[in-house]
């Protein structure tokens, strides 16, 4: 974090907060370190999830999160890892005036938990 994330105070500013937030919501769902030399290189782990989103993201998720116990298809939590994912990657916007709000942030990924509730995927 920069020296524009910290209060006068000394405390953290909650968009620092909210970046840390969105970095663990990814890596728990990828099941990657940013630390993982994949991204020390070439990419950042925010570049290869954005590069991923849209085509890939079932490429993206850990596969443990994709199984089903029922034999679903898993084809059909894409829309919603894909909500998850780029919430996660509002998170962490490079300017913490682009950050998502935690608030924000809450409400949306209790909307997709209600909608997993509610399709019988949770």
């Amino acid at each position: 974090m920069g020296l524009e994330e910290y209060s006068s105070e000394g405390r953290v500013a909650t968009k620092g907060d909210i970046y840390s937030y969105g970095i663990m919501l990814l890596e728990a769902f990828i099941r990657k370190k940013t630390t993982n030399e994949m991204f020390i290189e070439a990419l950042s782990l925010k570049q290869w999830v954005n590069a991923s989103l849209l085509d890939r993201v079932m490429e993206v998720v850990d596969g443990g999160l994709l199984r089903t116990e029922d034999g679903r298809d898993a084809i059909a939590n894409k829309d919603y890892l894909l909500a998850i994912m780029e919430t996660g990657v509002e998170c962490i916007a490079e300017l913490p005036e682009r950050r998502t709000d935690i608030r924000d942030v809450v409400t949306k990924l209790n909307k997709i938990k209600l909608q997993l509730l509610h399709s019988g995927y949770a």
